[in-house]
């Protein structure tokens, strides 16, 4: 019987309302539109135990949006079993905001195409939990977290939803052959918040379009002293806390690293499927920030934040295919080689179309400003084998196996389903042609080679012009990612800068 969980109230689950989350009430939007597998079933059942045992009373049922950010409700322990066979309701405009929350696309007026249907009137979305994404938060009492996918009231995938896009890739890939394997490396800052007068911070009030002011920080560590251990021990506290939590979520955390810039740190996930890298990526974000909140402190994974003069922090996503039918390394060269056929035509597809997927992969005005020559951070579409300067940096090629491709050209704030989807439509179409990346680079700044765009409005143009991405992904997807960034750097545009009032006011 699918998860079927008619046992009477555990011992371990108190609180008032601990009762048996039952499957009666089957046939709910779940069931009729058959959007579990096996596996989700399983793992419902599994999810309702461990509420009744652990006596949890609260659930987050969250979606990434767009922007990478979790959105979503949090609901009772009663309106639990309601929600895994129906899902939770929220207003389709969610997927229509910048990053101020303004929502872009004319969802009252009516004609514009991307809206019309789906999205008018701002109606409901669904959003369906993925019990297999189920955890017990180790920083909040009671609550556990789901993740969901984003399904339109007539049980159709919302075309918009990011979990589902790379989904698809992913589909996409494995009718090739192939599987993609993903390891995280975030980079981020943590500061402590400056006090304020009085003792106490006031809120920053915002409106859609216009954010309140960011809050006053002072850092934590001086800085230019990279993987200084008496650095990272000063820290011990916090460290200790960010392990605590991200273990605690079952996420793969490999290490914790005091990086090169004043209260920089870096967190690396262990290498795995692309889809479950993806919501490791998510949450331990998430986590990062909700925990450092909780404990005194603010955490960021803007990429250059006002404090980072000496360094911006990246997120490298390092990939390799295997192969479906036997599980073998697809990257692995042959003795006296750098990478496989099948690896040289993917790096090629990295590099072709670069340019275009830095939408994804730098979605922000603020990550262009850490492209810089002779840092370590590229600004030039090149490859190289382990070179730190490079886009591209061919890994693990010293014997032994395991040979990958490493990123470097991704800032930390990027939607881990989209900069993961935009590597799976590169390297499939670099290994559709049979492209071929060139020679390595030694000098990975070379003013001759092509540069990253300077600009968010520079990578728009480049994506418009590259039809690989609507191909992949639709051209609605597309244009409605285009139309939500042109609208946040066409603000940015009008913004008049602190840069500006101090150039020109007394001067001119």
């Amino acid at each position: 019987m699918r998860s079927a969980d008619e046992r009477p109230r555990a011992e371990g689950g108190d609180g008032p309302s601990a009762r048996p989350l039952t499957a009666a009430g089957a046939g709910g939007f779940v069931e009729r539109h058959g959007l579990w597998d096996e596996r989700q079933h399983a793992a419902a059942g599994q999810l309702r135990r461990v509420i009744d045992e652990l006596g949890l009373e609260r659930v987050r049922f969250s979606f990434a949006d767009q922007h990478g950010v979790l959105r979503g409700k949090t609901l009772t322990r009663e309106a639990v079993p309601g929600a895994l066979r129906s899902g939770v309701t929220a207003p389709s405009s969610l997927l229509l905001k910048d990053t101020s929350g303004r929502t872009v696309l004319p969802v009252f007026a009516g004609g514009d195409p991307l809206v019309s249907g789906r999205f008018a009137g701002a109606g409901d979305i669904v959003l369906v939990p993925d019990p297999t994404t189920f955890r017990v938060l180790p920083w909040a009492d009671r609550t556990g977290w789901i993740l969901c996918d984003v399904h339109h009231p007539d049980g159709t995938p919302a075309a918009f939803c990011p979990r589902g896009l790379l989904r698809g890739q992913l589909a996409a890939l494995a009718a090739t052959g192939y599987d993609l394997t993903v390891g995280v490396e975030l980079e981020f800052h943590v500061y402590r918040p400056a006090p304020a007068p009085g003792g106490f911070a006031p809120v920053a009030v915002g409106r859609p379009g216009a954010p309140g002011p960011a809050p006053e920080v002072a850092p934590l560590s001086s800085g230019s002293q990279l993987l200084h251990e008496e650095g990272l021990d000063r820290l011990d506290d916090l460290v200790d806390l960010l392990h605590r939590g991200l273990t605690g979520l079952d996420l793969p955390l490999r290490s914790l690293e005091l990086e090169f810039g004043p209260s920089q740190l870096e967190l690396t996930l262990d290498a795995r499927d692309a889809a479950r890298a993806a919501d490791d990526a998510l949450l331990a974000r998430a986590a990062v920030r909700q925990i450092c909140r909780r404990n005194g402190y603010h955490a960021t994974f803007m990429s250059r934040p006002a404090a980072a003069e000496t360094a911006s922090t990246g997120w490298h996503l390092h990939q390799s295919l295997r192969s479906r039918s036997g599980g073998e390394a697809a990257f692995d060269p042959a003795p006296g080689e750098t990478l496989s056929p099948a690896g040289r035509h993917y790096l090629a597809g990295l590099l072709a179309h670069a340019p275009a997927a830095t939408v994804f992969t730098t979605p922000t005005v603020n990550g262009y400003k850490r492209y810089l020559p002779l840092s370590l951070a590229p600004d030039r579409v090149v490859w190289g084998i382990d070179n730190k300067g490079a886009m591209v940096r061919v890994v693990g090629t010293q014997g032994g196996g395991g040979t990958r491709l490493e990123n470097r050209s991704g800032e930390p704030a990027a939607n881990p389903y989209l900069y993961i989807a935009s590597q799976v439509i590169s390297g499939m179409d670099g290994m559709a042609r049979r492209l071929d990346p060139g020679p390595p680079v030694t000098d990975p700044y070379d003013a001759e080679a092509r540069a990253l765009p300077g600009s968010l409005a520079q990578a728009l143009d480049a994506l418009d012009a590259d039809p690989v991405f609507a191909d992949a992904l639709g051209r609605d997807v597309v244009s409605w990612l285009s139309t939500i960034k042109r609208a946040e750097y066409a603000r940015y545009l009008a913004h008049v800068s602190d840069w500006e009032q101090r150039e020109y006011f007394d001067l001119v």
